[in-house]
């Protein structure tokens, strides 16, 4: 069973990078919504213009699934080392849901995860006055900072 994702959330978004990502990502989870299997969609701009996208697969032990923006991180370091700019991910309604796609910011684990690989990256995140873009160590202001790897910021 699949529901119709209503409208586009890029048309909210003022500007036209922002406005790129998100209905990239509305797309993709558009084209690919499965109830209780892909439900969310992202997708990574790199500074050379590329996106990269990702797709939410749930599973049915709750921690073996892998969010839409883990999935497209791997594809852009696949692709290329250039730094990733900005991420957008859209949530599809379920079946008995009235309310349209909508954009959800990265979960705590993805922000930790994004930060990690692109610490520069911005989000395009919902908000009361409509979408806008967020620094993700806005959003994630006490990051973890471990010993594995060599600091690479502030």
């Amino acid at each position: 069973m699949s529901a119709r994702p209503g409208r586009d959330p890029s048309t909210d978004c003022t500007d036209p990078t922002s406005r790129r990502v998100v209905a990239t990502a509305f797309a993709l989870i558009s084209s690919r919504y499965v109830l209780a299997r892909h439900q969310i969609g992202a997708a990574i701009l790199d500074r050379e213009g590329g996106l990269h996208l990702g797709l939410h697969v749930d599973a049915m032990v709750g921690r073996a699934a892998v969010c839409a923006e883990a999935v497209a991180l791997g594809v852009a370091r696949m692709a290329t080392s250039a730094p990733l700019v900005l991420v957008a991910a859209v949530r599809h309604p379920k079946p008995d849901e009235r309310t349209p796609a909508r954009l959800v910011p990265p979960c705590g684990l993805c922000r930790e995860l994004l930060l990690d690989h692109a610490p520069d990256l911005a989000a395009v995140i919902g908000g009361p006055l409509g979408p806008r873009t967020a620094a993700l160590a806005e959003l994630l202001p006490h990051k973890y900072v471990g010993t594995k790897w060599a600091p690479t910021g502030p």
